[in-house]
C-alpha cells in the first residue's frame, strides 16, 4: 500500500488531470464541412443572432440547407477552377467575403437576405430576386460565370440563404445584417498610409503581393488574395472603398470583431484605398446604374450627375460628394425626371 502511494498515486492523478484538461479542451482549428452557430461575443442585445445550423431537419429540405452552407464555404471545391460540379469561378469561397458562411454579424452576414428579397436596386435599376443575387456574386465577387438556376447548386444556396434569416420579420433589417456603414472621414483616404497598414497587419495571411495563401491540396484559398488575376473584379462590392472599409474594420486582422476591432475607422479606409488602388480584373457591366443619379459616393466610374471626378469617387472626402448628390436626387424628384447612363 505504501507503494501505492509513494510510486503509482502521482501517476493515477497526473492522468486524470490531463484527461480533464482535454476533454474541456475547444479545438478552434475547423475543418472545411464544420457547421457555424451563432455568435456569442456581442453585447447588444439588439444584434441579430443567427440560427443553429444543428437544428436544420434530417429531410430533402435539411439537406438542400446543409449541402448551401457547404456551398458558401467550399465553393472553391465544387465551382472553382477545379470544380466537381463545374469549373466557372476564380477560385475564392463565398464564405471569404461573407464570414462564417455568412452567420457573423457585421461580417457582411446573410441576416437581412429573407426579409428583403425581392427588392428593387438601383445597381441593376429592377427588381432583383435572390437567384440573381447569387449571380450578380458569381460573376462580380467570384469573376466568373452564372450558375445554373435550375441546378440543385443554385436551389441549395437559396434555401440555405432563405433558412438563415428565417427569424427576421418581413421588410427590416436587422442590426448586424450586411456591411457595417462607417462614418466617413474629413479627407481623402490615403493609399500611402494603407500601405503601411497593410504590409503591418495583412500581409503575413495576404501575402506581400495580394496574392493570399491556398490550401496545401491547392483546392481553395486558406487566406483569399486581395487583387490579382485571382480577386474580386472592379464591378463587385468590395471595390466601393465603404464596402471594403465596413468589412475589414469588424473582421480583420484575423481575431478582430465588431465589439472588439483592431483597426481605427481611418486605418481600414486606407487599407481599403490601398488594397482597391491595386490591379484586378477590369469586368464592368453595361446595365450598372442605368439612372446615374442615384451611384453611391464611392463608385469609382463615371459618369456622375453630382460634378465630381472618379478619382473623387474613388478615394474621397466623400462628405462633401452625399450632399451633392442629395441634391441632385432632390431636384430630380421635384422635376420629376431622372439622368440615364449612356446606352451601350
Amino acid at each position: 500500500m505504501k507503494f501505492l502511494e509513494s510510486k503509482w498515486f502521482p501517476i493515477i492523478l497526473g492522468v486524470a488531470i490531463v484527461f480533464v484538461i482535454i476533454k474541456d479542451i475547444d479545438f478552434g482549428s475547423r475543418s472545411s464541412s464544420t457547421s457555424f452557430t451563432s455568435s456569442t461575443s456581442s453585447t447588444s442585445s439588439n444584434e441579430w443572432k443567427a440560427p443553429d445550423i444543428d437544428t436544420v431537419p434530417d429531410n430533402e429540405y435539411g439537406r438542400l440547407v446543409r449541402y448551401g452552407q457547404d456551398l458558401i464555404v467550399n465553393t472553391a471545391k465544387y465551382l472553382g477552377p477545379r470544380g466537381t460540379v463545374a469549373a466557372i469561378s476564380n477560385g475564392m469561397n463565398c464564405q471569404n467575403c461573407h464570414a462564417d458562411a455568412g452567420l457573423r454579424p457585421f461580417g457582411n452576414s446573410f441576416a437581412a437576405v429573407a426579409s428583403t428579397y425581392p427588392k428593387f436596386r438601383d445597381r441593376s435599376g429592377k427588381m432583383e430576386t435572390v437567384e440573381f443575387r447569387v449571380n450578380e456574386c458569381m460573376e462580380r465577387s467570384m469573376n466568373g460565370s452564372k450558375l445554373d438556376s435550375n441546378s440543385r447548386e443554385m436551389l441549395a444556396m437559396i434555401s440555405y440563404l432563405l433558412w438563415v434569416g428565417k427569424n427576421v420579420p418581413k421588410g427590416t433589417k436587422p442590426e448586424g445584417a450586411g456591411i457595417e456603414e462607417l462614418k466617413f472621414m474629413d479627407r481623402a483616404a490615403d493609399v500611402a498610409k494603407g500601405k503601411a497598414i497593410y504590409i503591418a497587419k495583412c500581409q503575413l495571411c495576404h501575402g506581400p503581393d495580394g496574392e493570399g495563401q491556398l490550401q496545401f491540396d491547392s483546392s481553395g484559398y486558406l487566406y483569399p488574395p486581395l487583387w490579382g488575376p485571382n480577386s474580386y473584379n472592379v464591378s463587385a462590392g468590395l471595390f466601393r472603398l465603404s464596402r471594403f472599409a465596413g468589412y475589414v474594420k469588424n473582421n480583420m486582422p484575423f481575431g478582430s470583431t465588431h465589439e472588439n476591432p483592431q483597426l481605427t475607422n481611418e486605418e481600414a479606409w486606407d487599407v481599403a484605398a490601398f488594397v482597391n488602388s491595386q490591379p484586378r480584373p477590369n469586368k464592368k457591366f453595361a446595365y450598372d446604374w442605368p439612372d446615374i443619379k442615384t451611384k453611391p459616393v464611392d463608385h469609382p466610374f463615371g459618369p456622375y450627375a453630382d460634378g465630381y471626378t472618379e478619382k473623387d469617387h474613388k478615394y474621397g472626402p466623400f462628405g462633401p460628394i452625399k450632399l451633392a448628390r442629395e441634391k441632385v436626387l432632390a431636384n430630380a424628384k421635384k422635376e420629376g425626371s431622372g439622368l440615364k447612363s449612356p446606352k451601350p
